[in-house]
């Protein structure tokens, strides 16, 4: 088994002791990504809908440097500030995706990291 870390300057740094991605053979594993905005390091996004849009550009640019795309997504986790967030960030969430939709959970926690409302994090297959 080899195991590849995945790293871009397009998307976050990591904020903690983990890495943005793991490639293990055909596997990409990304790590939750929140609206920051990698140039700034910062959350930017004043509204729900430019939080989720942030984060899929976030996954977005992790998944490029895995040489994947929303296509090789096979499962993902949504975790929201609040359940009544859900319908607006799916409909930013569903605009990146064409045909069959991965496996999905999405679930209200009590917080995240800077203060995002959104984080989402994905499993992509080759």
């Amino acid at each position: 088994m080899e195991k590849k870390t995945i790293y871009t300057a397009n998307a976050p740094s990591p904020i903690g002791p983990y890495s943005q991605a793991v490639q293990v053979g055909n596997m990409l594993f990304i790590s939750g990504q929140v609206p920051i905005n990698p140039a700034t390091g910062n959350i930017e996004a004043t509204t729900i809908e430019a939080e989720a849009e942030q984060v899929m550009q976030n996954l977005k640019f992790v998944l490029n440097e895995g040489q994947m795309d929303f296509n090789h997504v096979v499962k993902t986790t949504i975790f929201l500030s609040d359940m009544s967030l859900f319908t607006k960030v799916n409909e930013i969430y569903s605009s990146y995706f064409t045909g069959d939709f991965p496996a999905r959970e999405t679930v209200a926690v009590k917080g995240l990291p800077k203060g995002a409302n959104v984080e989402i994090s994905m499993i992509a297959a080759r």
